[in-house]
């Protein structure tokens, strides 16, 4: 590989250029930003490694002129300050990884293994630049690996937008993320930031607030976005498969393995590893996933041969890692190798003006679905989706509305008809305003259900569209005696 070393401090950068031509590397260097600039112009380069502190321009806005002149090598930062800041920065501004001082020991082998990985990247761009093979997807494994179509949704999610009808959500269609609220706009400008970067993400966030839409977004956005898109639930998985699905296994590893398998990081190669709830891994298998992110090497379950790969690792949680960090459950290590991009996906509880356009869309996209007509969504209704807290986000709007586009009949979706599949708080003998009003409507259907079903709690539910147990809680609720 071709490299240059930037750093203003002449000892770190001999004992750099040392390392690298030990592992047989072509090496240059440049004691300041500026010296840079002039050597990028004068040779092709496959890798940067630059210093974010220096006399003169800074590492970092020489990286966003390196991106904009010479936009081919892949840049490594360095520096002695390991804050989430600088780390952000960098990312925001399209560095391949991000690599703290001193560097000595462990740091020195993963620096020169992350050039390696960067080096063939850069290289393997240039190839398919070169035969006029850039951007052509590869299909997913099938139930394993999932390419993602740029401008679909996958079921479940916030999906693309259907219409722009008055109150239609708005937002980037590409990811299915769709609203205008402060909060989804900040999020947005951050996804579209960082997405051509190489470095690693955290995402977190809520249940049911799109954590995964945030991934996909990020691996539609980057220059992996012509490889697989793979994505594994850690808090699905049994802990003694775990290790099998994230490495693969070999034929008679274990019972049952009749096979060889590739593992989700082998399926990933060239592309991205979205490791959902990855606050739910078992110790064991975080030391082992850390030497893998920290090599780009694994094996096999069972297996002796050791396996390379290129990788981008994206992962997701809605755990807090920082107490699971302090009672010993989660590795600070793993956290930091992982945490190089935090972003947050924020609540739905937190995108008020989001909450109606969303609504409306789905009941759009379900009532056609149905083959109906498409449901109006009055504006009380409206407004008690917007007092709503939400606690199970995105995804209780979405199915809210699927049950809706099923089960209303007339043409109008009314408060009313939403209050009774909605746990309202509030105080039931001094309810004033409108939420004062549901409640009572909310009241009233649970006691005509009642009535019509003589008393049986099981068809009344039925009838109402909601299970026995939250039947029982509204009659508790509202003081309704059963005859």
């Amino acid at each position: 590989m071709d490299v240059l070393v930037v750093d203003d401090e002449e000892d770190v950068r001999r004992m750099l250029c040392v390392a690298l031509r030990r592992e047989q590397h072509q090496v240059s260097e440049a004691a300041s930003a500026e010296q840079a600039l002039e050597a990028l112009e004068q040779r092709r380069f496959d890798v940067v490694l630059l210093d974010i502190r220096m006399q003169g321009m800074s590492g970092l806005d020489a990286l966003i002129q390196i991106r904009e002149r010479a936009p081919e090598p892949a840049v490594i930062m360095v520096t002695g300050e390991s804050s989430t800041a600088n780390a952000l920065n960098a990312g925001r501004g399209g560095a391949y990884d991000f690599v703290t001082k001193p560097l000595d020991g462990d740091q020195i082998e993963y620096l020169l293994d992350a050039v390696n990985r960067a080096g063939r990247i850069t290289r393997g761009r240039r190839s398919e630049a070169a035969s006029g093979t850039a951007g052509v997807a590869t299909p997913g494994a099938a139930g394993a690996a999932t390419s993602v179509t740029p401008g679909a949704a996958a079921p479940g999610t916030m999906g693309p937008q259907t219409g722009t009808e008055p109150g239609a959500a708005t937002g980037d269609n590409r990811f299915g993320l769709l609203g205008d609220s402060p909060a989804l706009r900040a999020l947005l400008d951050q996804v579209r930031r960082i997405g051509t970067s190489q470095g690693r993400v955290l995402i977190s966030g809520e249940n049911g607030s799109g954590k995964e839409l945030v991934a996909a977004a990020l691996h539609r956005l980057s220059r992996r976005s012509a490889g697989p898109f793979v994505k594994l639930n850690c808090a699905a998985l049994p802990r003694e498969l775990v290790e099998s699905e994230l490495f693969g296994h070999e034929r008679g590893a274990f019972t049952h393995a009749v096979q060889s398998r590739k593992g989700r990081i082998e399926q990933a190669d060239h592309g991205t590893l979205f490791l959902d709830e990855v606050g739910d891994l078992a110790l064991e298998a975080q030391a082992k996933l850390l030497r893998a992110i920290e090599t780009g090497e694994l094996e096999r379950v069972g297996g002796t041969r050791t396996v390379s790969f290129d990788v981008r690792f994206i992962a997701a949680t809605n755990k807090d890692l920082a107490a699971a960090m302090e009672s010993g459950r989660f590795r600070e290590d793993l956290f930091y190798r992982l945490n190089v991009l935090p972003v947050h996906v924020p609540p739905l509880r937190e995108r008020r003006t989001d909450v109606v356009p969303l609504a409306r869309h789905f009941l759009a996209a379900f009532c056609a679905s149905e083959g109906r007509a498409t449901l109006a969504l009055s504006d009380e209704a409206g407004a008690l989706l917007k007092e709503y807290p939400w606690p199970g986000n995105v995804r209780e709007l979405r199915n809210l509305m699927e049950r809706a586009a099923v089960l209303i009949a007339g043409e109008t979706v009314r408060a009313e008809d939403l209050a009774v599949w909605l746990e309202t708080p509030g105080a039931r003998d001094e309810a004033v305003g409108l939420r004062g009003e549901i409640e009572r409507r909310e009241s009233e259907a649970v006691r005509r259900a009642l009535e019509a079903a003589d008393g049986n709690v099981t068809q009344a539910a039925a009838a109402l569209g909601i299970d026995r147990t939250n039947l029982h809680r509204k009659i508790r609720k509202y003081g309704i005696e059963r005859r």
